[in-house]
């Protein structure tokens, strides 16, 4: 179990982590969320070692994860960390670069799983290209295969997707995943994207000004999200009496209704429209099958 205790830091004289805590067990996907700056990335490098702990202490399997004042070369080889810098060969090809820490003893394996891993990341037909010629986003995938082509027990993700373009994403997502997953490979996620927490992890820790907000599970925090930090992290989301109500729970009706809204625009989404609207000098958001007239008056019911 990765385990992360009270763990505080500070740069400058300025607290980033104030006694963070948190467990991931063998193959389980801790997600990471929060705003820029909230101390994600922060954290990751501390779990990798990459720098020492204030206060606190980080553990796996009950052995502690030690930082440069006490361990001359950074990092553990049974962990690997995908920044949101690419450290590759940029002069070599993508298979080299995947396959550079695997062992020439069994080439015929080593030949078998650089295949696999180039599969895994979506990029076949790119075996001989060098990476000085790829892409932002190919070169994130690159440095993803390369982390997980010697089966770490932990991997630490910093916006591992954030190069990739919408094309490839979804796919590369699931696959990735799926490898994690089915290799018991711990993950530790800092992500941006709803999309890689929701369908994927198994905790989400959300981090505001580098204190602990909330951990739990994703649908317990999607579905009560109880701060408008949280749910903005969802999507749009509308205050009502207090209350906060994602779009789709904002229904319109041709039933009488105490919950008057005056429409200001429709938003085109593709299967339905997202409509903006004021509603007790508020604005709220409400799906909607169709596009609505400009400064009609609609009457709203809420729904959980």
């Amino acid at each position: 179990m990765l385990s992360i205790t009270n763990v505080s830091y500070q740069y400058d004289d300025r607290a980033v982590l104030k006694a963070v805590s948190a467990q991931a067990h063998s193959g389980e996907c801790l997600a990471i969320v929060g705003e820029s700056g909230s101390g994600k990335s922060t954290l990751l490098k501390l779990i990798f070692g990459q720098m020492d702990v204030d206060s606190g202490s980080i553990s796996w399997k009950n052995q502690e994860i030690l930082g440069p004042k006490n361990k001359l070369v950074v990092g553990h080889d049974f962990m690997k960390y995908v920044a949101q810098e690419f450290d590759l060969m940029p002069y070599t090809g993508v298979s080299e670069n995947i396959g550079n820490y695997l062992s020439n003893f069994y080439p015929e394996e080593k030949k078998s799983r650089i295949k696999e891993l180039i599969e895994v990341v979506e990029l076949e037909g790119f075996e001989n290209t060098k990476v000085q010629f790829l892409s932002g986003g190919q070169k994130q995938r690159v440095a993803l295969a390369r982390a997980i082509a010697k089966r770490p027990e932990i991997i630490l993700l910093d916006e591992p997707f954030s190069h990739i373009d919408n094309f490839k994403k979804q796919s590369l997502r699931r696959n990735l995943f799926a490898y994690l997953k089915t290799n018991n490979i711990t993950c530790v996620l800092a992500t941006h994207d709803k999309n890689d927490v929701l369908s994927f992890a198994d905790q989400m820790m959300v981090l505001h000004k580098g204190t602990v907000m909330r951990t739990d599970l994703p649908s317990a925090i999607y579905s009560n999200p109880k701060h408008p930090l949280i749910a903005a992290f969802f999507g749009e989301y509308s205050t009502i009496d207090g209350d906060l109500y994602y779009p789709h729970q904002i229904v319109l009706t041709d039933k009488k209704s105490p919950l008057k809204a005056v429409v200001k625009h429709s938003f085109y989404m593709g299967h339905y429209y997202l409509i903006e609207a004021v509603l007790r000098q508020g604005v709220v958001f409400f799906e909607n099958a169709t596009a609505l007239q400009i400064n009609s008056e609609v009457s709203l019911i809420l729904k959980r």
